[in-house]
This record gives C-alpha cells, sequence and structure tokens, in this order.
C-alpha cells in the first residue's frame, strides 16, 4: 500500500490477500469483435457508463468508478517497498515485477478500469455499537478473535460472481468486448486504482478510506478494452487527505506493522502471521498478537472513520461457526475433519487446519499469562496439553512455548 514518500501494497487487514497469478490466455476474454458489437460513439459510451454505475449497485456494490490505467506514480514507491523486504516470504507479490502498477502489461488490451466496493459488515449489525462489542472481545483473553470480513463466506467468491454479473450486463448492452474480473487475487493495485476512481483515499494504515463508509468493504475490478469515460471524482484525492493529524491506526496496532503512515511491513503485521506466513511466529510478535488467531481489525476499530462504516446488503458475511463468539479452548478441539468441514466456503480453510492450530496456541497461551483466575486456566492447559504429541512439528513448538507462557510475565 502507497504513499508519497513510500509504497506499500500489503492491505493491513489483510488476510485479504491471496496468492497472486497473472492471468492465462485462456482467462482473457477476447478484445471486442466489431462485427459483432454494437457501435459506442461518445454519447454512447457515457450512457454505459451511467447504466454500470447502476447495475453495479444493483448488484450490491456500495460504489463503482472507472478509472485509466496510468499508475506510473504508484511504480517507485512499490519497488522500493520490495526493495526493502516489506512483503516477508510472499515471494508472488514481487515475481510479477511493475505489473501490479501497468494494468494494460497485465491484461494486453486493457484501457479502462472499473473499480467497485462492497460493504462486508454483517446486515444485521447495529451500527451504533459494534466496534465497542469488537473492542470488547479483543480485551477477552479467551475468546478467538477472526478479523470481521472472514467470519462468513468467502468474498472471493461472492466478489467474483457479482463482478460476472455486471461483465455478462455489459456484454448484453454492447456484444462481447474484453474484459477480466479481478479481487484481490492477481498482480493489481487495487487501493490506488479505486482511490483514481473516487471511491475514497488511502489511510495512513494503507487501507482505502471512504467518508460515507470508513474502510470495511472489499475492492474489485474489471478491466476492460472500452474507451469509457473516466469518474473524476478522486483525481485531486491525496493519501491521507481526510486523516488529517489523526494517526490512531498507528498508536493502536499490536505489533507496530504501520512503520510510518502509509506504510506497513508484512514481516510484523498480524494479519500477515497469522494468514500469509507458514513457518513459525517469531516468538518475539507471540506475545503482542493477544488472542487474535485470523487477520487483525485493530487500524480499523479505533480509525474514526469507521463510525461510517455501512452494513451489507448480502447475507454472505453473516458469521459462520460462531467465528464471532467462540473460544480459544472451543476452536483448538476442532479435528482436521471438522475444521475442512465447518470452514468449506471460507477464507480461512486456506491456512490448512495445521496453521489454524498454531495461531489458536499462541491466542491460547497468551490467555494462559492473563488469565488470573487458576481454574478458568484449567481447560486451557488441558487443551493445549491434548494437542503436546500432534504430529506437525510447527504445532508441538507453538503448544511448548503456549504452556509455558503461564506464570509468566508479558
Amino acid at each position: 500500500m502507497e504513499s508519497m514518500k513510500a509504497s506499500v501494497i500489503f492491505p493491513a487487514t489483510a488476510a485479504q490477500v491471496e496468492p497472486s497469478t497473472p492471468p492465462k490466455a485462456s482467462e482473457v476474454s477476447p478484445s471486442r469483435d466489431i462485427a459483432t458489437s454494437r457501435p459506442l460513439d461518445p454519447e454512447g459510451l457515457a450512457a454505459l457508463a451511467v447504466q454500470i454505475h447502476t447495475w453495479a449497485r444493483e448488484l450490491g456494490f456500495a460504489k463503482v468508478g472507472i478509472t485509466d490505467t496510468d499508475l506510473s506514480h504508484a511504480e517507485a514507491g512499490l519497488q522500493q517497498w520490495l526493495d526493502d523486504g516489506c512483503h516477508g516470504d510472499m515471494d508472488y507479490m514481487a515475481a510479477h515485477g511493475m505489473k501490479r502498477a501497468r494494468p494494460a502489461e497485465l491484461v494486453p488490451g486493457t484501457v479502462r478500469v472499473v473499480s467497485v466496493r462492497m460493504n462486508y459488515l454483517p446486515s444485521d449489525t447495529d451500527v451504533t455499537h459494534w466496534r465497542e462489542r469488537e473492542a470488547a472481545r479483543s480485551a477477552m483473553p479467551g475468546e478467538a478473535v477472526v478479523s470481521l470480513y472472514a467470519r462468513g463466506r468467502d468474498y472471493h467468491k461472492v466478489m467474483r460472481n457479482r463482478l460476472q454479473q455486471l461483465a455478462d450486463r455489459i456484454t448484453h448492452a454492447i456484444g462481447p468486448f474484453g474484459y477480466r474480473a479481478f479481487t484481490d487475487s492477481a498482480p493489481v493495485l487495487e487501493v490506488e486504482l479505486a482511490q483514481k476512481a473516487g471511491l475514497g483515499w488511502r489511510g495512513k494504515h494503507t487501507l482505502l478510506l471512504s467518508r460515507e463508509a470508513g474502510s470495511l468493504f472489499f475492492l474489485g475490478e474489471i478491466f476492460v478494452d472500452v474507451p469509457l469515460p473516466v469518474d473524476t471524482d478522486g483525481a485531486n484525492v491525496e493519501r491521507g487527505e481526510h486523516c488529517g493529524q489523526c494517526q490512531r491506526c498507528r498508536d493502536v496496532c499490536p505489533t507496530g506493522a504501520i512503520t510510518e503512515a502509509f506504510r506497513v511491513d508484512a514481516r510484523l503485521c498480524v494479519s500477515y502471521l497469522t494468514i500469509e506466513h507458514k513457518g513459525a511466529i517469531p516468538e518475539a510478535l507471540r506475545a503482542k498478537m493477544g488472542n487474535r488467531i485470523y487477520g487483525c481489525d485493530d487500524c480499523q476499530l479505533y480509525c474514526p472513520w469507521n463510525k461510517f462504516a455501512q452494513p451489507s446488503p448480502l447475507t454472505d458475511f453473516a458469521p459462520r461457526n460462531r467465528l464471532d463468539s467462540a473460544s480459544l479452548v472451543e476452536l483448538f478441539a476442532w479435528s482436521e475433519t471438522d475444521f475442512m468441514g465447518r470452514l468449506a466456503g471460507s477464507p480461512i480453510r486456506r491456512i490448512g487446519h495445521e496453521r489454524w492450530l498454531r495461531n489458536l496456541a499462541v491466542g491460547l497461551g497468551n490467555a494462559l499469562r492473563e488469565t488470573l483466575d487458576a481454574e478458568a486456566r484449567t481447560p486451557m492447559r488441558d487443551a493445549l496439553l491434548a494437542r503436546r504429541d500432534h504430529p506437525s512439528a510447527l504445532v508441538r513448538e507453538h503448544v511448548e512455548w503456549a504452556l509455558a507462557q503461564e506464570g509468566a510475565t508479558a
């Protein structure tokens, strides 16, 4: 995710990251067939752009914007972020070079990007008190805290389906055209494109912010070969323009991952550590993770703009498997069969049972250290002892660390 000084592309919640791969030739829709497509004069293009905005809202997207493909301003910062190793062991972040900042290289023929955002607060959320509730759970050592976006259906599936429906409507209107839809699934600078399309501005935590919706939304794009008129809402919006002197996101980050405004070092980020990182979690960071077992919402939870966060009109993001209220002990007891079955259709499933147990062991260790009631510690200790001989060396290491936390000081 980028700033004027430095570029950062790792989402601070991110668990929103998925290994990126360039599109295969077979996956890219063919360029428009002039023989079958309808003529698109300037008036027709303008009308189509209006229709795209309308269709997007009908499909559950909170806002849509259209921009060109020039992200040259982001290239230097992106390269510096990669050179500094801030992507950790996410090798795919560096694998595609500057294609992230060059949409027309990623999908040849692209001249415009349709950028959308979709709210993900569950539809029945109490918008007045949800932040207080989430903060309270984070302060309860025995609770298992899963990032809000990951408690329901996998957003990749929801977004891709809706983006495809939007592309289908465009096809119905103008005939075949060249396009490719993305949502956190390819080397794309999503926040830069969204900002340029007028969907918001980049906050100091590197996420996109909106005055009417905070930052609790997903981003998606359709790269198109149609020269649509661009939206200019975001043309003069600079990163952090509406953040002012506020830096609560930096102050509350449990591991200090927001090393400077607009720059996240993934190697320190709880989202990276619990989702992207495959090995042992560095011991120096384990105590700081608290009870966060998948992702981290702190930088969003305490951002003043998220008092305007809006619930989703879709039911897909409603919590499943009590992921909004389960205890560490409860989730640590899941067998691999439980994990794979219960989390079918969930973004969490891709980390696998081994890393799930690794993360929970860290949470249990922190809970053992922070829980004063000896009786309350017993089920935590018993849960860890039951996994002490787990076949995975990674799990055993984190279990032993966790057991050693009882009676230790932070």
